[in-house]
């Protein structure tokens, strides 16, 4: 039986469908968007009469044709050819969905090591805040407060204690703000007064950072008069004597906003303050610059803000990788808030201030033998990065761990990085990118092109054109889905093949 629905691509809830319950349907739908979609709705209708229904993959024919123009190139066809066009089987193509990115397993244990993991478990009970959230911003704080003079070398780059870490939040409600709140109460009986001058927030451009942390100022002036005259420097402003700076930021997708903007200098100078370089700017009225600066940066922000507001540029020039990215989420709930009073964390407090005392002195560490093994054995692993956008966001992953594990030395009073050191800034690494491959995906900063290859890396069979339309509801159109194919092609992510189904062959997809 051959059946027609009136009035366009629109009618599907106006007609009459049931003639065809529990029959076996073929759907011809017009090859544009408006016709997939209708086909679409009128196979929904079909389904709930107990009808079993395919529908012809348009992948291959022409657009915005329809049944009528193949039925002009094939005037002798009977309805048993149908059986020969590609078809694909309704059900499966609207069970196919965009397969999510997990979230990333709780951190190994190994994490926890020494006076790091008693703190964490000190507070844990005590607040809604997520375990990697108290651990990185500890981490931080204490390899801020320690300044920059311990120092790891790997050939010719210095690493010291200054992280920058995101505090990536499921949504706006995981309880970022909370942890942090944590951090401070203990490290004001630690060091109270670098709490309070030297940890800032407002992160809106490259001139504001370095003048939070300058050096000295001066001006050249003619000094004497006549023939005795003559040039000197003159001090116009003091500068900072400390350089130790903690920039906390709460909205952080306010900054990446900023950064955004034409002419704003802040990428940079972040990127140069995580290196350890002199921090200047070539703008004409900002004559400030700052030497021997020793920056750490903790952002809290959503993983829609980040995936929304960190562009293509920052992801490529080396900003994004700079960061270590911490998935977080409420822990648990605490109606009536925690109950972490000061004396309980006073044992820990008088620790953590010996550890940065004993780092005062200690200048470059090294690395024992037995941690060295481990090294060299994990080294080919994380020097060789991941493709597409999640490789570009994690390939700073060796530098990343040298500087946890050197920051597990120190807690430990240690000049040493000692296994158990290494293998605690491995597990936060491992978390880390695991948070990264959640909050990135698998792969191309192209979103479309990212959810088809999760999508083709969760079915083993491939997936035709049809399936792959109606990964997205039928809802992106037929050169958006194109482009997102031929990327991952060109990246070697994707392969296509042509498969017989009876008829006329079927393009179909799979991951490499």
């Amino acid at each position: 039986m051959l059946a027609t629905t009136s009035g366009g691509s629109t009618s599907a809830k106006h007609a009459d469908f049931s003639p065809l319950a529990k029959r076996r349907v073929i759907i011809w739908p017009d090859n544009d968007e408006p016709g997939l979609k209708h086909a679409q709705e009128v196979a929904d209708r079909l389904i709930e009469l107990g009808a079993t229904v395919r529908l012809v993959n348009t992948a291959n024919l022409p657009p915005k044709g329809d049944v009528v123009d193949w039925l002009r190139e094939h005037p002798k066809a009977k309805a048993a050819d149908l059986d020969k066009l590609p078809l694909v089987d309704y059900a499966k193509a609207e069970n196919v969905t965009v397969a999510a990115e997990v979230w990333p397993e709780p951190l190994s244990p190994d994490a926890y090591h020494g006076l790091a993991g008693e703190i964490v478990q000190a507070i844990e009970p005590h607040t809604e805040s997520h375990p990697a959230a108290i651990l990185g911003q500890l981490l931080e704080a204490f390899g801020n407060c320690t300044d920059s003079r311990p120092h790891y070398r790997v050939e010719g780059s210095r690493h010291t204690t200054n992280l920058f870490t995101t505090i990536v939040g499921k949504t706006s409600k995981a309880r970022k703000g909370t942890s942090w709140g944590r951090i401070t109460q203990l490290f004001r009986q630690v060091d109270d007064r670098w709490t309070r001058a030297c940890i800032q927030s407002g992160l809106s451009s490259g001139e504001g950072l370095i003048w939070a942390v300058r050096d000295p100022i001066t001006k050249r002036v003619r000094k004497g008069k006549g023939a005795d005259s003559y040039m000197d420097e003159e001090e116009v402003d003091a500068g900072v004597n400390d350089k130790r700076l903690l920039v906390i930021e709460e909205e952080f997708a306010s900054t990446l906003r900023v950064m955004g903007r034409e002419g704003n200098t802040l990428s940079p100078v972040i990127r140069k303050a995580w290196d350890g370089h002199r921090l200047t700017t070539m703008t004409k009225n900002s004559p400030a610059c700052a030497t021997g600066a020793h920056i750490s940066i903790i952002g809290h922000i959503t993983v829609d803000e980040l995936r929304r507001y960190l562009g293509r540029t920052e992801c490529g020039n080396g900003f994004a990788n700079r960061f270590l990215y911490l998935c977080v989420r409420r822990s648990k709930s605490l109606p009536d808030g925690g109950s972490l009073a000061d004396d309980a964390l006073k044992p820990l407090a008088e620790r953590l201030t010996q550890a940065i005392e004993r780092a005062s002195v200690i200048e470059r560490v090294t690395m024992d033998d037995a941690a060295r093994a481990i090294w060299h054995a994990v080294y080919p692993e994380l020097s060789e990065g991941l493709p597409g956008l999640l490789g570009a966001v994690t390939s700073r992953a060796e530098a990343q761990v040298i500087r946890l594990a050197l920051l597990y030395a120190l807690l430990d009073n240690s000049a040493v990085i000692q296994p158990a050191h290494l293998r605690a800034g491995l597990a936060i690494w491992e978390y880390a990118e695991a948070s990264a491959r959640y909050i990135f995906g698998s792969a191309v900063g192209d979103p479309v092109a990212d959810d088809i290859l999760r999508s083709l890396r969760a079915i083993s069979d491939g997936l035709t054109r049809t399936d792959i339309s109606a990964l997205f509801k039928r809802h992106k159109d037929r050169e958006t889905i194109g482009r997102a194919l031929e990327l991952l092609q060109e990246k070697n992510l994707a392969k296509c093949e042509q498969r017989k189904t009876g008829g006329r062959s079927v393009e179909v997809w799979s991951a490499c």
